[in-house]
């Protein structure tokens, strides 16, 4: 499939005309490698480290805001059938956790998904009955557990003062 929709956009693939040594050369342009820019940018997710416009854009409706003890704001976001519950600190995410809307839990497949959406690689570091995970680089946690009474995959930057 994916060799005839190559075959598709290199068919229909535009063509420009730039000077060149004063001659007009023709020139394709390389149509694959945009929609590969388009892919990456569109599936690209939010995660630890991003600015609240960044999130906001990607996370969609605010829900809930409020203002910390701490001075950190803790805001709730609702997409599609998720809630995104993330704290920022400074304008840049520490923590965020993912819940489905409806209480279930999440799936191995949406685990993964929301992992690597922070970070590139996430060892299992079980420690008891909740399921946690530590970035190969140890920057980052993420633990698998119930957040307002919902099964969330809670993620969160490690930082001295933020250890669980």
């Amino acid at each position: 499939m994916l060799t005839v929709a190559f075959v598709y956009i290199k068919q229909q693939s535009r063509t420009c005309r730039l000077p060149q040594t004063g001659e007009m050369k023709r020139m394709k342009l390389p149509i694959f490698l945009v929609l590969a820019v388009l892919v990456m940018v569109s599936s690209a997710s939010a995660g630890l480290g991003n600015d609240s416009e960044r999130i906001e854009d990607l996370y969609g409706t605010i829900v809930q805001r409020r203002l910390r003890d701490d001075g950190s704001v803790s805001v709730v976001y609702a997409k599609c059938r998720y809630l995104y519950m993330v704290t920022f600190a400074n304008q840049k995410s520490i923590s965020e956790s993912y819940a489905h809307v409806n209480g279930t839990d999440l799936s191995e497949r949406e685990i993964t998904r929301f992992l690597k959406a922070n970070g590139t690689r996430w060892l299992p570091s079980n420690r008891g009955v909740e399921r946690r995970f530590k970035t190969s680089d140890g920057t980052a946690e993420a633990i698998y557990a119930p957040v307002n009474g919902r099964p969330a995959l809670t993620v969160r930057e490690l930082r001295d003062d933020h250890r669980w």
